[in-house]
């Protein structure tokens, strides 16, 4: 078998167990959200970042709150925007 055909399946392999765990480590939070280590680092050095340091060396993030810090200031879309504004906008022609 092609070393890199072995190389893709196990890095597939790894994204979907990362995929199930709760807890993550280091490594895997910036591998899960794509953030450079070295970024990632200073966001957790800054704590900016939600994360927990049991033993006071290691650094574990939470999947569901890494999540929804990743998803924080949500941005709307144009048709997002245009669904919400149509009501009010019919609700006001009728007056």
């Amino acid at each position: 078998m092609d070393t890199i055909l072995i190389l893709e399946r196990l890095d597939r392999l790894e994204k979907l167990l990362i995929g199930s765990k709760e807890v993550l480590t280091f490594d895997e939070a910036s591998d899960y959200t794509g953030i450079s280590r070295s970024y990632l680092y200073k966001l957790t050095a800054s704590g900016k970042i939600p994360h927990s340091k049991p033993n006071g060396k290691m650094l574990f993030f939470d999947k569901k709150k890494l999540v929804e810090w990743l998803l924080q200031n949500k941005r709307q879309s144009q048709q997002e925007l245009q669904d919400e504004a149509l009501p009010n906008t019919l609700h006001h022609k009728v007056n």
